[in-house]
């Protein structure tokens, strides 16, 4: 049987979380390799870093990238896209489209993403709570081409939820010489999306006379000294 070209498109090579996203897809695909044909457009992520590290893997995504390249100089076409970032980006590409996004951190998603859901046949997302986003936003819309209304405006593609795969661990000590017994902790990149400012001044509101730390770990857009001072000098000045 003629295996299926697949084409994957997300910022594979970038320290980000849709990069991570990206290889964890990858690395799935990689397991069926008797069924798909796997090539591979690396998108850019912001202001995000790539990985540097000579490994196996990175050989791999390099070659596939190149495959690509190849594939579309002689004209070539794929059977199905797995398109690996935030919706407004999604497109029709193949004939088969699928979309894997991590969502929103609200609870509805834009208008402009529902009609992005459209040009998907499938949509794959990270958790349940990513999921109701999709499935629960409705809104009243206008149709601009016929001026009718459409009272229930809303993503109709399935939407499938794939956790992430978590490796069975066992518990290590690790001395980060913390102040309090009982701490939260918050991993997220200092970005207008996160709100870190709220998150650290309503955990001070709520625990002014408790004795509990906050242990955070983050980052404004990539691993440099200058992001570790730029990150530092808004923590202080906060």
């Amino acid at each position: 049987s003629m295996r299926k070209k697949i084409l994957v498109r997300g910022p594979a090579l970038t320290q980000s979380g849709y990069g991570e996203q990206t290889r964890f897809a990858l690395r799935a695909l990689k397991c069926y390799e008797n069924i798909f044909d796997i090539y591979l457009h690396p998108l850019k992520w912001g202001q995000t870093g790539w990985i540097y590290e000579d490994t196996e893997e990175r050989r791999w995504l390099d070659s596939i990238i190149k495959k690509s390249v190849e594939h579309e100089h002689i004209g070539g076409t794929y059977d199905v896209s797995l398109q690996v970032t935030i919706p407004n980006e999604w497109e029709k590409i193949a004939p088969i489209n699928i979309g894997y996004t991590a969502g929103i951190e609200t609870t509805r998603i834009s208008t402009q993403w529902i009609e992005k859901s459209m040009l998907m046949d499938k949509i794959i997302v990270v958790s349940n709570h990513a999921k109701y986003g999709f499935s629960k936003t409705s809104y009243q819309a206008t149709n601009n081409r016929t001026g009718e209304t459409i009272n229930d405006f809303r993503c109709k593609t399935p939407v499938d939820v794939v956790n992430y795969a978590v490796r069975d661990v066992s518990a290590k000590k690790v001395d980060l010489d913390l102040e309090y017994d009982f701490n939260y902790l918050v991993v997220a990149q200092w970005s207008p999306r996160k709100n870190i400012e709220n998150t650290i001044g309503w955990f001070l509101q709520e625990f002014e006379k408790e004795e509990v730390g906050l242990v955070l770990k983050t980052n404004k857009a990539n691993n440099s000294i200058m992001d570790k001072v730029w990150t530092r000098r808004d923590l202080d000045a906060l």
